[in-house]
């Protein structure tokens, strides 16, 4: 069984091989070859989860090539790392089966084998990030997604995805200077850079009392880097053209599991190189439940106000991710865990969304308008139907896995003192908002059609992916949000391994 310790390092290494072959093929062979990781990536980290949940004490590390650090490199694997590398693979191949017919349409032919060759980099560098144990490797891959991402934005077909392109840039560039500013700082002081290593030193100096600033200083650049790379309130204003012009496919990966790798990488830093109890002394986690908070109401009050269904659903997406740090903030065990059950359902929530709206929005010849989509649930009903799915989970409805992180937030808000009347009044008026803009759609998409719109209807037919994959997502969502215990007990454990591992 020590063989199965290989499988992170296996993934990590498929990936990156699979993206250069890419390159020799034209898009059918690319496609499949991608198709191709993505399964047997799966299949590995769920391998390395079942091994991990299997056996004591749950968790291993591997020395790339069995040196030691700095010759050598490593990774290593609790509960948590292989359950989020299989969960961004699963989305990323749903995004990609979903919005193949429209990746043909809006990517340049020429460029269809490109398109892949990114998609597989994303992988790479989504998966590194899940197992890394040295903070400078995670940097490394920090900026090949930053890259492969900006590459899957441009490859629409669209004038303006290079203006969109051009903004998520220049903000994953600020993000990115800034941890690369804290390691640096962060070596500066301790010397290392191994989790572990750090870890240990990290508290040593505290203790001491020795470089709290500049440890303070360095754990506020990469916690704010990363933040801001995830589309943190106030950092969030690129969302909206990013997830608007890129084909649905893309819109769907960089939102559900791109944003969500940089907050796992953070989840991992907080416990693995800071520490949870020097990180709440340094009180940085309070600066993120206030933005958090914030970024749920403005993320929703945005949302209400534009026009245009793919904006809309991009600031609801901030709104969500302001869930997540507002948990981080809150920073205890219970709250940890609905941010990580937060992610899982956004993750799958967020790119059934948008494949549905592409669905949508082909009804009306393209326009995404809420006059135009009037009456597009009748034509596509797979598309709807996912939509609703997508609509109600992100409301908190019973019954949906957008619920259970809700329920999660407000029970472990009590015992915060004022702050829980706070955070208990943002969960409620944050899901009134939700409810507002996301029930106008609802009612608009199946009201009957506008006389004047009648002739501009045109005839629409979903392909039988599309069909099959949107519903596939919205059964996954709906039996995750029927039996979340399992889930939830994972985390816990998988946290109790976070802790204890150093």
């Amino acid at each position: 069984m020590e063989f199965l310790k290989n499988f992170p390092f296996f993934t990590i290494i498929l990936s990156l091989f699979c993206g250069v072959i890419c390159f020799a093929f034209k898009d059918r062979k690319a496609r499949f070859v991608t198709y191709f990781l993505l399964v047997v990536s799966g299949a590995l980290s769920a391998g390395t989860l079942v091994y991990n949940l299997t056996t004591e004490p749950g968790y291993f590390a591997y020395r790339m090539g069995h040196y030691d650090a700095p010759i050598g490199n490593e990774i290593s694997a609790g509960l948590l790392e292989p359950f989020f590398a299989l969960l961004f693979e699963i989305v990323i191949l749903l995004a990609l089966v979903g919005g193949s017919q429209r990746i043909a349409r809006d990517v340049d032919e020429s460029k269809h084998r490109f398109f892949y060759i990114m998609v597989n980099l994303t992988h790479a560098a989504l998966t590194a990030l899940c197992y890394t144990n040295d903070i400078y490797t995670a940097y490394v891959f920090i900026e090949i997604c930053t890259i492969a991402s900006c590459a899957l934005l441009m490859s629409s077909k669209r004038t303006r995805s290079l203006v969109a392109a051009t903004r998520y840039t220049i903000f994953s560039l600020i993000g990115s200077s800034l941890v690369l500013i804290g390691i640096v700082l962060l070596y500066s002081i301790t010397g290392q850079l191994l989790f572990p290593q750090l870890y240990g030193t990290i508290r040593q100096l505290w203790e001491a009392g020795a470089y709290t600033t500049p440890l303070t200083i360095a754990l506020g650049l990469i916690i704010s880097g990363l933040a801001i790379k995830s589309g943190m309130f106030p950092f969030h204003w690129w969302m909206p053209d990013t997830y608007g012009t890129a084909t649905p496919a893309a819109s769907g990966i960089l939102s559900g599991v791109v944003s969500k790798g940089y907050i796992f990488l953070l989840l991992k830093m907080i416990f693995r190189v800071i520490g949870f109890d020097i990180f709440v002394d340094t009180g940085i986690h309070n600066i993120l439940l206030i933005f958090g908070v914030c970024g749920m109401v403005v993320g929703s009050i945005s949302a209400i106000k534009t026009n245009n269904i793919t904006f809309m659903t991009a600031y609801s997406s901030a709104a969500q991710i302001g869930y997540i740090y507002m948990g981080l903030g809150l920073g205890t065990k219970e709250a940890l865990v609905a941010s990580l059950f937060q992610i899982v359902a956004h993750s799958l929530t967020k790119p059934m969304i948008f494949l549905a709206i592409s669905g949508l929005s082909d009804t009306a010849g393209g326009k995404q308008d809420f006059d135009s989509l009037r009456s597009s649930a009748h034509q596509n009903r797979s598309a709807a139907a996912a939509f609703t799915v997508g609509a109600l989970s992100m409301v908190g409805i019973p019954i949906f896995a957008g619920f259970v992180p809700k329920l999660l937030f407000a029970v472990s808000a009590f015992g915060h003192g004022a702050m829980t009347y706070v955070v208990l009044v943002a969960l409620a008026v944050s899901t009134i908002l939700n409810v507002l803009y996301f029930l106008r759609t609802l009612i608009n998409i199946y009201s009957p059609p506008i006389a004047q719109l009648e002739r501009r209807a045109i005839p629409f037919s979903a392909s039988k992916a599309f069909s099959v994959t949107v519903l596939a997502m919205a059964a996954v969502n709906l039996a995750i949000g029927l039996h979340s215990q399992p889930i939830v007990s994972l985390f816990e454990k998988g946290m109790d391994v976070f802790m204890n591992i150093h």
